[in-house]
């Protein structure tokens, strides 16, 4: 007997809306590789440009809101979208525009993964304070939040959390008050392994710890982690799987960032490692 084979599972259509990276190791640019990394395809809305490199950013440039209004108008006349992964949004102007158009999907939203860029690594605040505003306002509109420990404290208006049993408390207290999950990321903390956790109010769902990767290229791990988790999301339709898929992923693509010899400063990790032959080390 001849059996018909299965038909594919549909490639997950995923949108970033993002903030530009020329370099090509965060920003949108990271998003829709990782995005292609996990199975989907990647389209773009452009919050900001950036002028950066590996070294840092000397600029950027936000179009005017309603050119933001209109690609998202645009795009979500034609396509149906599976899943929203939200980054860079610079201004409060920005961030109202996308708290709308989300509003506007009514009982059609798809998953929303936000990953709010608002402290940089160095510690230095991205975002005034109506900007700020603006981003916590975007959780009502989100299923999973993914900042990194000074955007958690941020969030919250606390100080940032010094070891990971608070950073959980945190992550806690902010799912409790937005009702939303939130990744917990242990990536600021020291030590030899680097945890991540999925969180609700009553604490963590998924715990995951991976040994600590010491690299200089790790530009994007946030922008490449949010992006592959709402994308693996699609597939899955369970968010503690889709982060230990995208944990998994990431670890392997911080390992052989410094493969890809990109720029002199803190460069990209390669989101690309899993299709080179190479495999993440055990223990």
């Amino acid at each position: 007997m001849t059996h018909l084979p299965l038909p594919a599972p549909p490639v997950p259509r995923v949108l970033a809306v993002a903030g530009s990276d020329p370099s090509g190791g965060a920003g949108i640019q990271a998003d829709l590789k990782s995005i292609a990394a996990a199975g989907g395809y990647g389209m773009a809305a452009v919050t900001a440009l950036t002028a950066q490199s590996t070294r840092g950013v000397t600029g950027v440039h936000v179009p005017p809101p309603d050119f933001l209004a209109l690609q998202l108008s645009t795009l979500t006349a034609d396509v149906t979208l599976d899943a929203v992964k939200i980054g860079m949004l610079a201004t409060a102007d920005v961030a109202g525009v996308v708290a709308t158009w989300l509003a506007d999907q009514h009982g059609a939203r798809p998953p929303v993964v936000l990953d709010p860029v608002m402290v940089a690594t160095s510690g230095d605040r991205l975002l005034d304070d109506a900007a700020e505003g603006a981003v916590r306002d975007l959780l009502r509109h989100a299923d999973v939040v993914t900042p990194n420990l000074p955007e958690l404290a941020a969030l919250l208006d606390e100080p940032v959390a010094g070891d990971w049993d608070a950073a959980l408390d945190q992550a806690a207290t902010l799912a409790a008050r937005h009702d939303v999950l939130v990744v917990a990321k242990g990536g600021h903390l020291g030590g030899p392994h680097a945890p991540d956790a999925l969180v609700d109010a009553d604490g963590p769902r998924t715990e995951l710890v991976a040994p600590r990767v010491r690299t200089r290229a790790g530009h994007g791990t946030g922008c490449s982690l949010s992006s592959g988790l709402v994308t693996r999301y699609v597939s899955t339709g369970d968010w503690g799987a889709a982060l230990a898929a995208t944990k998994e992923w990431l670890t392997l693509a911080l390992r052989h960032g410094a493969d890809l010899q990109v720029g002199t400063g803190r460069g990209p990790v390669d989101h690309f490692a899993h299709l080179r032959g190479v495999a993440v080390p055990a223990g």
